[in-house]
């Protein structure tokens, strides 16, 4: 049974890959075997590619190619970002509670290897009410240098207003890191305009391309204070003898080396189906529209607690479930066909709604729960 005939609702995991990308993964490596590996045509056909690639992200996220790191994912571009500042001993680093445990553990290694501070601050208590501008701006010290976020919380589903809390912190000199794994390819965005330093993403999850491509954008008046850690022939130029001698001056000077190209002509294929669909605007109002619809329904059921308490601003809806535990209630579902899943803190069951998703599909998701709550 493939993934059309399922309740697919994990795109906040990972996207499914459409036929049509496929195809163009498939062809991609058909014609590098075709024509030779690493022979003159082919190598400059896949820096074409590669360009290719960084131009239909640039666009998505409302920015200019140079601005862009092909990455593998959102951890890769996170740790281009954390390793690649200058620390200095007494340090800050403040995070939201709401980050992944991946990026933690970065910040962590950072804190015992220089010697810094980092400490978290109550996002996680906005969700309702509150302000998490000021939030930030209560918790920044005067030796904070960088503040790590995500722009849509994958454990809540809430948007963070960022150029507000961009603003708060470049006005005291800091620096902002974004996780954008839950933000690209389901908000619209235009990063220069939130004046963000860096924004972390992938390709695999809400962009529906495949695993194994991100990137990450590195603003402008920010690009000179990074330094890369990983050092690799794309991002360097060469003399007459093949000698390094400076490095790029854009987004390539931190990419590496060897990469799977054709998945950079799937992630290409999965961006120009979206826009075939419409606007980045159109389809995150088109995701609201159907994750609200979900939510209502959810909400509307005896024995379940949204963690919203108005409609989700994006496509995540997190819930839980009274006096039932919620990784066999998952795994009864996926049975039945809906792919959700759930998270640790808080402790609740995600289900994610793309704006392809059919209100056919939701109605029948939740006449899934409601029959199993029923009988439970």
């Amino acid at each position: 049974m493939g993934w059309k005939q399922k309740g697919y609702f994990n795109f906040g995991g990972q996207g499914p890959l459409s036929p049509q990308t496929l195809s163009a993964i498939e062809q991609g490596y058909d014609k590098i075997q075709e024509q030779g590996p690493f022979s003159q045509g082919v190598n400059a056909w896949l820096q074409e590619e590669s360009a290719n690639t960084r131009q239909a992200i640039a666009q998505e996220l409302g920015t200019t190619p140079e601005t862009i790191t092909l990455t593998e994912n959102v951890t890769v571009g996170c740790n281009i970002a954390l390793w690649g500042l200058s620390w200095q001993k007494q340090d800050h680093i403040l995070l939201s509670d709401c980050e992944h445990p991946g990026i933690i553990a970065t910040i962590q290694e950072i804190a015992d290897r220089f010697g810094i501070n980092y400490s978290t601050c109550p996002i996680m208590d906005t969700l309702n009410q509150g302000d998490p501008t000021a939030v930030f701006k209560q918790h920044l010290r005067e030796n904070t240098k960088l503040v790590v976020l995500s722009h849509l919380l994958w454990n809540t589903g809430q948007v963070l207003p960022l150029k507000a809390i961009t603003e708060v912190c470049h006005q005291q000199g800091v620096k902002v890191l974004v996780d954008a794994a839950q933000s690209v390819g389901s908000l619209p965005l235009d990063l220069p305009h939130t004046d963000v330093d860096f924004y972390a993403f992938t390709g695999h999850k809400w962009l529906c391309g495949p695993a194994g491509v991100g990137g990450l954008y590195i603003s402008k008046p920010s690009f000179s204070d990074l330094r890369p850690t990983f050092i690799g022939w794309r991002g360097i130029n060469l003399d007459d003898r093949g000698k390094p001698v400076s490095y790029k001056e854009d987004g390539r000077k931190f990419e590496v080396a060897t990469a799977a190209y054709p998945q950079y002509m799937g992630l290409t294929s999965a961006i120009e189906q979206h826009h075939q669909w419409g606007t980045t605007t159109e389809r995150y109002h088109k995701i609201c529209e159907l994750s609200k619809i979900l939510w209502e329904r959810l909400s509307n059921l005896k024995g379940i607690h949204c963690l919203r308490t108005s409609p989700p601003e994006a496509g995540l809806v997190s819930f839980q479930l009274e006096n039932i535990s919620h990784k066999p209630f998952v795994t009864e579902l996926e049975k039945e066909g809906f792919l959700l899943r759930t998270l640790a803190d808080p402790d609740c069951i995600r289900a994610c709604v793309h704006y392809f998703t059919t209100v056919e599909a939701i109605e029948a998701l939740v006449e899934t729960i409601k029959t199993k709550l029923s009988s439970g």
